[in-house]
């Protein structure tokens, strides 16, 4: 038996395993809660590693070591940026939201809570939220597909769009059927394949270029600067930047959601410390490997890199027997998998829950919902595709884009309506406008102040618009008051939190 064929297998089990997940949650998905939001019954480990896994995507493991190999340390940065503003994500955002999200009239969707929270009375809140919910992920399902499809063609030589096809049925399949079940419990599972590769690949590469100080020496005598965060060029500018991703947490729907999934609030400690634990290690891994990479092939020349990208890929096929090497494979398209599944589930929320439901006023029963929210994945499933037929570069683009898109227009709109009792829905609306537009105009102008990362000046625009409006128009609402107080009590435990469906 080749190579490829041990691959093969590997990757086999691991689509046949998503796809069995997905029956399992299929059989146990009974109404529209159960479907978007799991009935509020995630354990703390499961929303960990579903949140971990659906942000991090193929980046952590290609796009990091690729960016570090090529330039060294100073890449690193962006690493420090994500870990800072995951930590408190989850410190800040988490316990507030899942309290919060469930005292507001059950909210199951970021939209439909910031119209409950601030009693939006013309549904506008919603629809501009649940607006750019759907065009920005409908990019960016299109990206992972884009992503999927380059990964079966570099590793098996498959054909771009035969690979594109099967990585999004297999994600569409487990999806459609399982809802949010099905889509967390992969992402677990995802997770932890992540997690073992990137411990395996760094460890046993130490191991053969000699240890750490070999490996430190080695990458030294290439360029002493690939090991200096502030050498090779880095700027004041692009080290503020990398660190602004940070910001872009507060705002990303796939991610916070996992929050109002949790059984309790205070289980988010416990999900912090697990989510945490397994972001550093993780982050750690991809970056070693970069620098065992460097010295792996400084050390055989005869071998070659050709895209640094696949400096992790490679060196797992190098160090492991084809069967390992197939399950390595398996956890980069398990990346790929989990950031499609999770955004994939919430476009479709912003289809069916938030804007299908403001046209069609007739209340739907349970399973009429749940059907509408299957046609809503295969929906955007299928117009992800098409933009994703002909490989698109500028589709991969914009991942970046939308990051700060999100982080901009949602982050502190969010973090307000958490925090601050007297932000409205003027506030809100106007934040929200005003940084996802900054985004729009300030990326796509070069040189200068313009090279920092759009999501800084689109985040501090928002929270500047959102507090001067929200100053201005705010009146006293005694709900609005009796509803903040109350998920005070639930966060402190002083309130009974209703069992989870």
């Amino acid at each position: 038996m080749n190579d490829q064929a041990f691959q093969i297998i590997a990757l086999g089990i691991y689509l046949a395993a998503m796809v069995a997940i997905g029956w399992y949650f299929f059989v146990r998905t009974k109404n529209l809660d159960d479907y978007m939001l799991g009935g509020r019954g995630l354990p703390p480990s499961v929303a960990a590693l579903s949140a971990g896994a659906s942000d991090m995507s193929g980046w952590l493991l290609m796009g990091l070591p690729g960016a570090i190999y090529l330039s060294g340390l100073t890449e690193a940065w962006i690493a420090v940026g994500l870990t800072v503003g995951a930590w408190v994500n989850w410190k800040v955002v988490a316990p507030r939201l899942r309290s919060y999200s469930q005292v507001s009239t059950d909210s199951i969707t970021i939209p439909s809570f910031l119209e409950s929270r601030l009693r939006d009375g013309t549904r506008a809140l919603r629809v501009v939220s649940g607006l750019i919910i759907l065009v920005f992920f409908t990019f960016y399902v299109s990206s992972g597909m884009v992503s999927g499809g380059v990964f079966m063609q570099s590793s098996f030589g498959m054909d771009y769009r035969l690979g594109m096809v099967l990585v999004a049925a297999v994600t569409i399949l487990y999806t459609l059927f399982g809802g949010f079940l099905a889509v967390s419990y992969t992402d677990f599972v995802q997770g932890v394949m992540m997690f073992l590769a990137l411990l395996a690949v760094p460890v046993v590469g130490l191991f053969a270029v000699g240890g750490p100080g070999e490996v430190a020496s080695t990458v030294r005598a290439v360029d002493p600067e690939l090991l200096s965060m502030v050498g090779g060029g880095a700027t004041i500018v692009g080290v503020i930047s990398a660190l602004a991703w940070g910001l872009g947490y507060f705002g990303q729907p796939h991610i916070i959601v996992r929050f109002m999934a949790l059984r309790t609030p205070q289980e988010a400690k416990a999900g912090r410390r697990i989510g945490m634990g397994w972001m550093a290690l993780s982050v750690g891994g991809a970056i070693v490997t970069a620098l065992v990479g460097i010295a792996y092939f400084q050390q055989n020349p005869q071998l070659t890199l050709e895209d640094p990208e696949t400096v992790f890929l490679v060196l797992g096929q190098i160090l492991f027997h084809p069967l390992i090497a197939g399950f390595i494979l398996a956890a980069v398209l398990a990346a790929i998998m989990s950031t499609i599944s999770s955004q994939l589930l919430v476009t479709a929320s912003a289809l069916v829950e938030d804007l299908y439901k403001m046209v069609v006023k007739k209340e739907a029963t349970d399973r009429q919902q749940v059907l509408l929210s299957r046609v809503g994945v295969l929906l955007i499933a299928v117009v992800a595709a098409a933009m994703a037929w002909t490989q698109n570069n500028t589709i991969l683009a914009l991942v970046s884009f939308a990051w700060a898109g999100f982080g901009a227009a949602f982050g502190p709109t969010i973090l307000l309506a958490l925090y601050w009792r007297r932000l409205t829905t003027s506030g809100a609306l106007v934040g929200m406008v005003l940084g996802a537009g900054t985004v729009a105009v300030w990326g796509n102008i070069e040189g200068g102040i313009f090279d920092l990362y759009e999501i800084l000046p689109g985040f501090l625009l928002n929270l500047l618009a959102a507090v001067v409006v929200s100053l201005a128009t705010h009146k006293h609402n005694s709900e609005i008051q009796a509803e903040f107080d109350e998920s005070l009590d639930q966060l402190d435990g002083t309130a009974d939190v209703p069992a989870a469906r």
